[in-house]
């Protein structure tokens, strides 16, 4: 109690209210500082997932140190030293375009784990708010190992939006056997067809007014709101492109994911590609 209110009370008026000797206070609270070896360690993977781990996350990294703590100790320790995650901040829901009424059917049928990379790939958009205007981003997502292989962002939400997505993959485009959007007008557009046709990559459509059929994607976009989008003020696009790249590359490489048994995509993908060979 007494230390939980030092910022707002002295330490000697407590002690004294609370019929505490000082010397007592100051001794055992240096024996607790010294022997409790989880608190700092908490703290440094929570503030390495930039305030965005919780709970389960923090004690599989814990874990991985050879700490076996359980998460209401965890949650006691995060609560004693302030350590709010992102996801505890409610949020609000985006607006709903007009629908894209091709024939396409879904051909993912919900089937979100396939066996190989890149033999299918989803995509979404979202808006992010740059200097008191609506911006977009474009992710392009494995959904092997949940990877961002693509990713743009800019002033509109149209179709060359999309395309910029397309050329920041680094593997080879006919490699991707399928690619499954939502019906978003964007994804509607010659230039959208020429490259899917080019590179021989199959279509998918999800089913009208059904956004379970997009769910990683559409998962992908919560993560990246809650973490990234809502915690920045973006003064310009130069800006937010250049934080995009630094959040994609954390989110490939470092960031640990429940539906991966808690490996980075790039870990995923590394130990089951071995396992192949």
């Amino acid at each position: 109690m007494i230390k939980s209110n030092s910022h707002k009370y002295s330490i000697s008026a407590m002690c004294r209210v609370l019929e505490v000797n000082r010397s007592t206070y100051y001794y055992e609270s240096k024996v607790k500082e010294t022997t409790d070896e989880i608190t700092p360690k908490v703290i440094d993977i929570f503030k390495a997932s930039r305030n965005n781990y919780g709970t389960r996350k923090i004690k599989v990294e814990l874990k991985k140190l050879d700490f076996i703590v359980s998460r209401r100790k965890i949650g006691r320790i995060m609560k004693q030293n302030g350590l709010v995650s992102n996801y505890t901040v409610a949020q609000h829901k985006p607006h709903v375009d007009k629908c894209n009424e091709s024939k396409i059917a879904n051909e993912l049928n919900r089937e979100f784990n396939p066996d190989n990379p890149y033999e299918v790939v989803v995509s979404d958009l979202t808006y992010v708010r740059v200097n008191k205007k609506w911006n977009y981003v474009c992710f392009l997502v494995d959904l092997f190992n949940r990877e961002i292989i693509g990713y743009s962002s800019g002033s509109n939400k149209d179709a060359p939006l999309v395309y910029k997505a397309f050329a920041k993959v680094k593997t080879k485009l006919n490699d991707i056997t399928l690619f499954h959007t939502d019906r978003g007008n964007e994804f509607k557009n010659k230039l959208i067809d020429e490259v899917l046709d080019t590179f021989k990559i199959k279509r998918s459509l999800s089913m009208k007014g059904c956004p379970y059929d997009n769910a990683v994607a559409e998962s992908t976009f919560k993560i990246f709101k809650t973490e990234f989008v809502y915690n920045y003020h973006f003064e310009s696009l130069e800006q937010l492109e250049i934080m995009l790249a630094d959040y994609v590359n954390w989110f490939n490489n470092i960031r640990i994911h429940g539906a991966l048994g808690y490996l980075s995509p790039k870990e995923y993908k590394f130990h089951n590609l071995k396992k192949t060979v």
